[in-house]
């Protein structure tokens, strides 16, 4: 007889599976455990598990606080580190620089502004950045780059060795370049 799409004969196929084979997977389908996500909802589920990454993060956090203050004495930034760690963009920057050429005595917030004209800024804006700066490194390093010394801004002692150590390393490679193409 000729197969024809329309035809019953078509439709009606052999089934290889016999009855008892569907009834044995149908129970093993029943015996297979719901995940944790299907008991307790998919979003309750990410919650709790977002929840438990932000516990161990703030463990490893604060482990991290543990050692660094641990070794923080041995430890010797350079001034790209602080830069990064406190500065958030050239304005930062160049307070800074103008901070460690100052010297111990420091600088007034109103002479920070008026040798920075370039950049428009006012004097209550200086003290709000550098502010601000020592909170970053802070939470970072927890170190502060400036301190007040009266009514001027000093850099500290942390400051100061980060700064020298960077321009001590910048002199010697400029004398080595020097001496390179003099002779």
């Amino acid at each position: 007889m000729e197969r024809k799409p329309w035809s019953v004969h078509f439709d009606m196929e052999a089934n290889d599976e016999s009855i008892q084979n569907t009834a044995n997977s149908a129970q093993k389908d029943a015996k297979k455990k719901r995940s944790q996500a299907d008991k307790v909802g998919k979003l309750k589920y990410l919650l709790a598990k977002d929840k438990k990454l932000d516990r161990d993060i703030a463990e490893i956090k604060l482990l991290l606080k543990v050692i660094f203050a641990g070794l923080k004495d041995s430890l010797h930034f350079e001034k790209s580190i602080i830069e990064e760690a406190a500065c958030q963009d050239e304005v930062d920057k160049a307070i800074l620089q103008l901070l460690f050429e100052a010297g111990a005595p420091g600088l007034l917030p109103k002479e920070i502004a008026a040798k920075l004209a370039e950049f428009k800024i006012a004097r209550h804006q200086v003290t709000r950045r550098i502010v601000r700066m020592n909170k970053r490194l802070a939470k970072e390093l927890d170190s502060e780059v400036v301190e007040r010394r009266g009514w001027c801004w000093a850099m500290t002692r942390f400051g100061v060795d980060a700064y020298g150590a960077s321009e001590k390393d910048l002199l010697a490679e400029g004398l080595t370049v020097y001496r390179a193409e003099g002779t």
